[in-house]
């Protein structure tokens, strides 16, 4: 009697955990997609201007951000009229505001007089632009380049224009964190431009997917609890003698 009343307290119990285990996951499931709607887009870039950073046909996942938080190294998604019409721009920002950016002292970029490192180009591609004069960017408005240098449509390609090739900060929808297709992970830091100032910190993804795995792990192991217990049941039941008849 003890042993079976004690047998039926332990189940009572795991199915109340397992119970919990699946309303938790659920919770922190469905919580992880609901950030990650709200906090960012998904976009297919469609040229290999980003390459090696971002590849054409990759798919990336960019967060929402206001133009005002873009510092520099940021790789960003951006619409302007006076480069393409009704198409979204993947660059990256190599000067803000105020900077002054030239091309090139020892085959590197310079920004307000800096050597800038950029480990991010296609190895072996110089950063010398031909035909890239001095240029200082006005308050509000960024400069940016492609990482693949030789092919890649950026503010050179529109130096001649009004606002020498610069993008208004309000121009910008998003800052790319991530290549989810292929899997090729979180950017990497643009180290290069910390000594201009303080790079954009990392966007909340890893904890989005932290969330999300973890939700998952939560309720598979709740919602096997009953079927795993089940099975335990019945293989102790076989295994166990049968109570001796006296009399």
């Amino acid at each position: 009697m003890g042993s079976a009343a004690g047998a039926g307290t332990k189940g009572s119990l795991g199915a109340k955990l397992s119970g919990v285990a699946v309303a938790v996951g659920l919770l922190l499931f469905l919580a992880g997609f609901g950030w990650a709607a709200v906090s960012y887009r998904p976009y297919t870039v469609p040229t290999s201007s980003m390459a090696p950073t971002i590849d054409a046909g990759d798919r990336v996942l960019a967060q929402r951000v206001d133009g005002a938080d873009v510092r520099r190294g940021d790789v960003v998604v951006f619409s302007d009229r006076t480069w393409v019409t009704g198409a979204d721009v993947v660059k990256r920002v190599v000067a803000v505001g105020g900077d002054t950016v030239a091309c090139c002292t020892d085959g590197k970029l310079t920004v307000n007089g800096k050597p800038v490192d950029e480990p991010y180009l296609p190895e072996g591609s110089p950063a010398e632009i031909k035909g890239f004069p001095t240029v200082t960017v006005p308050e509000g408005r960024l400069f940016l380049l492609g990482d693949e240098r030789q092919g890649s449509l950026d503010s050179t390609a529109h130096i001649t224009d009004a606002a020498e090739g610069t993008v208004s900060r309000g121009a910008v929808a998003a800052r790319v964190d991530s290549v989810i297709w292929p899997m090729k992970g979180m950017l990497a830091r643009p180290t290069g431009f910390q000594a201009l100032g303080a790079l954009s910190e990392p966007g909340p993804l890893p904890l989005i997917e932290l969330m999300i795995v973890a939700g998952a792990v939560l309720v598979l192991g709740g919602a096997a609890y009953g079927p795993v217990a089940g099975l335990v049941g019945r293989s102790r039941a076989r295994t166990e003698p049968e109570p001796v008849r006296v009399g």
